[in-house]
C-alpha cells in the first residue's frame, strides 16, 4: 500500500483555488474558500476539507451551486441578521455570517446571523473558532446537505447529520471548541472510509431491516443512528428549526441531496452566534474557564481510560506541526485530486 504524502498548505490552497477558479469562481472567491478548505484539513477535519472538493466541483459544473454569488443581507436588526448566499459556495455565506455576528456582538452584546440560499461549508468549527480567539462566546448549527436519518421510530429519510459547534475562549493553549453531528458519525466519515477502502464500525449505521451495516459501500441501503436515540432525534429537529425553518431555508422532505443532486439548488440553512462575555459583566471569563478545564483534567481517569481532555485541546499545536510539516494526503485523495485536475484541465500542481 502506497504511503501517505506530503503538501505544503499553501501549494494545496493554490490547486484548490484554481480547480474552483476553473468553474467559473472568480479569484477572491476561490481564494477565500480554498483557504477555509485547507483551514479544515489544518485543523484535523479532513472529512469536511479539501476532500469535498469534487462534490463542490460537480455542483460548480451542473448549476447546482452559482459560481458568481451576490451574498446580501436580506434583513437585520441591532442583534440578529439574515444572510441569502445566493446559492453560491457554501463557505462564503458562512464566512459572511460569522463576520456580521461578531460585529454584532461587540456592539450589541450578542449577534445571531442566519444563512439561507446557502450549500455545504465545511466544518462548522471554522465559524466558532474565530469567536472564541477573539474574546467571544460561539455556536453554529446547519441542516445537513442530504437526508440521511429517519425520524426516531420511523424509517423515511427526513433528518440530515444536522451539526452544531460550541466554542468558548480559555487562558490555556487552545480554546474550547466542540464540533459534532447529531449522528453516531457524519456521512463525511464513511465517505472517507469508502474512498480508502476501509469497513465502519457497528453502530453507525443500520439496513431497513434493523440489522447493523458496517461497508460503506452499502450506505445508501440504510441509515445512520441519532445520537442517545430519541434524544439526538430531538436534537436534530431543533436545529432544523433554528436553522432551516427560521430562516426560509430547507428542512425534512425539501432537503435537498447535494452529492446525487448537482442541479437543483439546495437552499442550506445556517445559523452562527457570537456572544460577548462582557455583556454580562464578565472580565474574566477565560480565566475562570481555564480554572474549571484544569479542574476537569485532573479527574483520575477510569481504569483503561486517557487522561480527561477537553474539547478542542492540542489542536493549535496539531495545526502548527501541519503548517510547518505540510498536510499529509493520503493516496487515495492525492489520486482523487489528480483525477479532479485532468478532468476539468486546470493547471496546477500538489508538488
Amino acid at each position: 500500500m502506497a504511503d501517505d504524502t506530503t503538501v505544503n498548505p499553501e501549494t494545496l490552497r493554490d490547486f484548490v483555488a484554481k480547480a474552483l477558479g476553473s468553474q467559473g469562481v472568480p479569484d477572491g472567491d476561490a481564494a477565500k474558500v480554498a483557504a477555509l478548505m485547507v483551514e479544515a484539513d489544518i485543523y484535523g477535519y479532513a472529512t469536511h476539507g479539501v476532500f469535498r472538493l469534487r462534490q463542490y466541483m460537480a455542483r460548480l459544473k451542473g448549476g447546482g451551486c452559482n459560481p458568481t454569488p451576490t451574498v446580501k443581507v436580506a434583513h437585520e436588526t441591532a442583534a440578529t441578521a439574515l444572510i441569502d448566499g445566493d446559492d453560491g459556495l457554501g463557505h462564503l455565506a458562512m464566512a459572511a455570517a460569522r463576520d456580521l455576528a461578531m460585529t454584532k456582538a461587540r456592539e450589541a452584546g450578542i449577534g445571531w446571523v442566519g444563512v439561507r440560499g446557502g450549500n455545504h461549508a465545511g466544518p462548522l468549527a471554522l465559524y466558532v473558532r474565530p469567536q472564541a480567539e477573539a474574546g467571544l462566546l460561539g455556536m453554529a448549527a446547519a441542516v445537513g446537505s442530504a437526508n440521511h436519518v429517519p425520524p426516531y421510530g420511523g424509517t423515511d429519510l427526513l433528518l440530515g447529520t444536522n451539526p452544531i459547534a460550541f466554542s468558548a475562549p480559555n487562558d490555556g493553549d487552545d480554546p474550547f471548541v466542540f464540533d459534532m453531528a447529531t449522528t453516531v458519525a457524519a456521512m463525511g466519515k464513511i465517505k472517507t472510509l469508502l474512498q480508502q477502502g476501509e469497513p465502519m464500525p457497528e453502530g453507525w449505521m443500520v439496513g431497513r431491516d434493523g440489522k447493523p451495516l458496517t461497508d460503506p459501500a452499502r450506505k445508501s441501503e440504510g441509515f445512520l443512528l441519532p445520537i442517545g436515540g430519541p434524544k439526538g432525534f430531538g436534537l436534530s429537529v431543533a436545529i432544523g428549526l433554528m436553522a432551516g425553518v427560521l430562516n426560509g431555508a430547507s428542512f425534512g422532505a425539501d432537503v435537498v441531496d447535494f452529492t446525487n443532486d448537482t442541479t437543483s439548488s439546495t437552499n442550506t440553512g445556517q445559523f452562527v452566534m457570537a456572544l460577548d462575555p462582557a455583556a454580562f459583566g464578565i472580565a474574566d471569563f477565560g480565566a475562570n474557564a481555564a480554572r474549571v478545564f484544569d479542574e476537569m483534567r485532573a479527574s483520575p481517569p477510569l481504569p483503561g481510560h486517557d487522561p480527561v481532555r477537553m474539547p478542542g485541546e492540542g489542536k493549535s499545536a496539531a495545526a502548527k506541526g501541519r503548517m510547518d510539516r505540510g498536510l499529509a494526503l493520503k493516496p487515495a485523495l492525492r489520486a482523487d485530486l489528480e483525477a479532479i485536475q485532468a478532468e476539468y484541465g486546470f493547471d496546477a500542481a500538489l508538488g
